[in-house]
């Protein structure tokens, strides 16, 4: 708790909004229910954070339809390239906290993070599994996932995504060019099985510093291909 408040001190008043378009927010949103749990609750030392960070064409590639995803998919909200899928307090390689305590989500909260996670469903399953082994409130989980976020800047994914040869090595090293206090080994890569880039992963220690990855996912020499929607 007392890592968290630390971080927490450093955040400013604006909120971060990830790689958000022209995001508009609704005027209204409606507060999820909290889901039920898909594993057992599980209290223990946090070690170290992850923050997972969506790269949204890929996840809405196959989604426009899709109801249950029109708010990130659609294009009605804006358009978005990373967005954070979740901030998660980790224990031991393969081993973290989950599903403590929790509280429902206001629908101010989800409003005001819609920018930052366009989707009012996964806000309250983050809060709810991970959030709340971390934070004593929704509004705080948020504010420290938004304080790591927000001095993190990306590389031209457009450009990349048409570089012949692309590897996960090049994103690593284009990542780090735009975010120069990253390191490589801090970054995470997962690919599905085409190739084709799902999520980046930052790694943290407990003092909320860039620390190496237990699992670097996707190798530098793998080839990797990015979808674009822009």
């Amino acid at each position: 708790m007392r890592g968290t408040a630390a971080l927490l001190a450093l955040a400013a008043a604006t909120q971060a909004h990830a790689q958000a378009w022209q995001c508009h927010v609704p005027s209204r949103v409606e507060a999820p229910a909290l889901p039920a749990p898909d594993g057992p609750r599980r209290v223990l030392p946090i070690r170290g954070y992850t923050l997972a960070l969506s790269w949204s064409p890929e996840f809405c590639k196959a989604r426009k339809g899709d109801r249950a995803s029109a708010t990130q998919c659609s294009g009605r909200m804006g358009r978005f390239g990373f967005v954070l899928h979740g901030l998660w307090p980790e224990s031991a390689p393969g081993l973290w906290p989950q599903w403590c305590a929790a509280r429902p989500v206001p629908a101010e909260t989800v409003r005001r993070n819609l920018c930052l996670t366009p989707s009012p469903g996964l806000i309250a399953h983050e809060w709810a599994k991970h959030g709340s082994c971390m934070a004593r409130s929704p509004e705080g989980y948020f504010r420290a996932a938004a304080a790591l976020l927000r001095p993190i800047r990306f590389p031209d994914m457009a450009r990349l995504s048409r570089q012949d040869g692309l590897t996960a090595g090049d994103l690593r090293k284009a990542m780090v060019e735009a975010t120069p206090f990253l390191s490589p080994a801090a970054i995470r890569l997962k690919v599905n099985r085409r190739g084709w880039l799902q999520e980046m992963h930052l790694c943290y220690g407990a003092s909320f510093m860039p620390a190496a990855c237990a699992d670097p996912g996707a190798q530098d020499n793998a080839p990797l291909k990015i979808w674009r929607s822009f």
